[in-house]
């Protein structure tokens, strides 16, 4: 992505002569200096092969060629000896971070609507040793509380602290740990913990008080609710037979009564740690069962991945799902690293954030964290937002911003950084994730090259673009750090191989010419014992090999590079057939089409028995508005999102994207429907990691499905 300057071409070819001359003068000591030409190699290096020579042979790590990794420190083959080790290793630094509330207000806004707004202070730690003692303290409480070894317990509670706590103390313990979603509804909530037949619960106040009150004599079994919030409360109007505790209390129990000696029943590698219930994108949300070799195997290889982790400063930022796989995860990694972990929200994320008071610090100008997971959706509104501001700038700033941009997309083209460039003009863009990230971690959807190349540049670090699975305990693939190629996910990670399978009715063949292309198996230590309780998509889904090696049928479509680099380029879920016997991969219009500046979401729909496709569309507030305005088109945001003249108009600008974008006529949508209200996870329109859920939005467009498509 180039962008274009906009001054009058005299003074440009005195710019880019400028920068010529400067090019010209530094290039030799630059280039011995900087380490370009090492850059350029190991960009550019073979990083996976295939395994044999037969087409469809599984590709691995250049680094994992006689065996599959899957342990991350010798004799630590459970994740409560991986926590050991760490206690020991790292005792005395910091691991985990929660900022202390200062006030809290209600804020009116223009419509009517109320916001509520916070001032937060300074980050409070607690050491390794410290967090290691609180969860040895939960564990041996909750045994006290009738918990017992092998018998699942829940936890529905939001990213915080406690939440790891709570999850070391399960490890210990052996008690295997139901994760669900704070965002399902009732239904699904009550769905798991009655299928995994759990009697006690942790969460938070307000999950109680808003989600999981109201289901609680739909599950008979539940007699123990653990909240983690520190002030007590008195609760009533439950029903008989449960029993409501504090955290803290629980932990003082569990003080009193812990034995010295280690817990008995202690896990071995097998026994499960984790029931991970699925964000429900295509139905009722599935139970992953997760062991404990398994999870160790998945930060193995992530780890290996991500370079110089566990240095003294490193500090990872935690507000995405940990009931979501990329962020417990990305945690555990950092936890058996030596890396401190400060606990935000995307509420509260940044300094413009919609949980922040006007001229009060979000989460990243406090912690300025150097290590980062985000999901596609949440930098796509960075970019967005950013790229929306320097629209905004006068002239000569925005020809200036658009030439260090363009010179620096050459320079890492090359290998070389740009040291003048991020400390001059990309210093404040940075500084809106705290200005010292070394690591981006993107996972949970593609990420467009678009957006992967402005984060690249404009927050000067790289992003590793990573793709992996619940199923595989979010391990697959993650892009080198030193590769700085757009659209690909990396090569096989060192505890997993990545084989692809034939497709015939998609058109997709591992012997498809210039690269092999087929849906994506992943085999490894790290991928999951199954589903809980579902016998029929453990046979659909998964499968052991002739090596007694485990698989999982991922359901993508991929394409293996040269260099043994990854590439998703289709779903098999996410292509339809049209009337007309065309094949429109809806995931591939909905990427091209999210780059529009006018769009903030869309859902591409089409039915097979008809001709064209449509669209959901989630616009851009600013500018529809600009849009409407410009064509005079006045009312309410409502009014203008449901005004037919403004759809034409939104078609018209989406078309020119779409070309630009290189779709097909027919995978354009040809009507679509703008939606006033954005999509969150709270709506139950996408996932908590802001997948869109296909079937939630059917149901919820219905009527204009049939107004569309000529039904109304």
């Amino acid at each position: 992505m180039k962008l274009k300057e906009d001054l009058n071409p005299f003074l440009l070819q005195v710019l880019h002569s400028i920068i010529w001359v400067y090019s010209a003068v530094t290039f030799l000591p630059w280039y011995f200096l900087s380490g370009a030409s090492q850059n350029l190699s190991r960009a550019k290096r073979v990083k996976a092969r295939p395994v044999n020579s037969t087409p469809g042979s599984p590709y691995r790590s250049v680094n994992s060629v006689h065996c599959l990794a899957s342990v991350l420190y010798p004799g630590c083959d459970t994740l409560d000896k991986v926590f050991e080790f760490a206690k020991h290793r790292y005792k005395e630094r910091d691991c985990l971070g929660t900022r202390e509330l200062i006030s809290e207000e209600d804020e009116l806004q223009p419509n009517g609507k109320v916001f509520k707004k916070v001032i937060l202070g300074r980050y409070n730690w607690l050491t390794y040793e410290e967090t290691y003692l609180a969860a040895a303290h939960f564990g041996s409480g909750l045994a006290a509380l009738g918990q017992k070894p092998k018998s699942n317990i829940a936890i529905f509670c939001e990213t915080r602290a406690e939440w790891i706590i709570t999850a070391q103390a399960c490890f210990m313990h052996n008690f295997p740990l139901v994760t669900l979603y704070s965002t399902l509804g009732g239904p699904a909530i009550a769905h798991g913990l009655n299928e995994t037949e759990v009697t006690h619960i942790i969460t938070s106040k307000d999950l109680l008080q808003s989600r999981l009150k109201a289901i609680l004599l739909q599950v008979p079994r539940l007699q123990h609710i653990i909240i983690v919030d520190d002030k007590p409360t008195a609760w009533t109007d439950f029903p008989r037979g449960i029993m409501v505790h504090n955290m803290a209390t629980v932990q003082a129990l569990g003080a009193k009564t812990q034995n010295m000696s280690k817990p008995p029943n202690q896990p071995v590698p097998s026994d499960i740690a984790v029931i991970m219930y699925t964000s429900g994108s295509t139905g009722i949300p599935k139970g992953v069962m997760i062991s404990h070799s398994n999870l160790i195997a998945g930060i193995t290889g992530m780890a290996e991945r991500i370079p110089n982790l566990g240095r003294e400063h490193d500090t990872y930022i935690g507000y995405l799902p940990l009931a979501h796989v990329l962020e417990l995860s990305a945690e555990l990694v950092c936890v058996s690293h030596g890396c401190r972990i400060g606990y935000s929200s995307p509420q509260t994320l940044a300094d413009q954030s919609t949980k922040i008071k006007k001229g009060s610090k979000g989460d990243t100008s406090v912690l300025k964290p150097t290590l980062m997971a985000a999901v596609p959706e949440i930098m796509d509104r960075i970019y967005k937002n950013v790229m929306t501001k320097v629209e905004e700038m006068n002239r000569v700033q925005r020809t200036l911003f658009v030439l260090a941009y363009n010179y620096k997309m050459e320079q890492i083209s090359k290998g070389y950084s740009t040291p003048l460039c991020d400390s001059f003009v990309f210093r404040k863009v940075r500084s809106l994730l705290g200005g010292k990230t070394r690591v981006l971690l993107s996972g949970g959807a593609p990420l467009s090259a678009a957006t992967q190349r402005f984060m690249n540049i404009c927050f000067c670090c790289p992003v590793g673009q990573g793709y992996g699975l619940t199923e595989t305990c979010g391990a697959g693939t993650i892009s080198e750090m030193s590769d700085y190629s757009t659209g690909r996910v990396g090569a096989p990670l060192v505890c997993c191989e990545i084989k692809l399978k034939n497709w015939e009715e998609g058109g997709y063949y591992c012997t498809n010419k210039p690269n092999p292309r087929g849906e994506i198996l992943i085999g490894g230590p790290n991928v999951a014992m199954g589903y809980y309780k579902n016998e029929v998509r453990n046979k659909e889904d998964f499968f052991v090999d002739e090596n007694g090696q485990r698989w999982f049928c991922t359901g993508d479509i991929g394409e293996c590079h040269p260099d043994g680099c990854l590439k998703i380029v289709d779903r098999k879920k996410d292509l339809v057939k049209l009337q007309v016997g065309e094949y429109v991969s809806l995931g591939k219009v909905e990427a091209v089409l999210k780059n529009c500046s006018l769009i903030d979401n869309i859902c591409a729909y089409a039915n097979s028995d008809q001709s064209y496709v449509i669209g959901f569309i989630v616009p851009n507030q600013k500018q529809l508005l600009a849009l409407a305005e410009l064509k005079k088109i006045r009312g309410t945001w409502e009014e203008i999102c449901n005004n037919s003249e403004m759809e034409k108009e939104v078609i018209r600008v989406m078309a020119e994207a779409a070309i630009g974008g290189k779709l097909e006529k027919f995978e354009i949508p040809v009507k679509v429907r703008l939606s006033a209200e954005p999509w969150t996870p709270e709506t139950g329109l996408v996932t908590d990691a802001f997948k869109l859920k296909r079937k939630a939005l059917k149901t919820h467009y219905q009527d204009d499905i049939e107004r569309m498509y000529g039904g109304k």
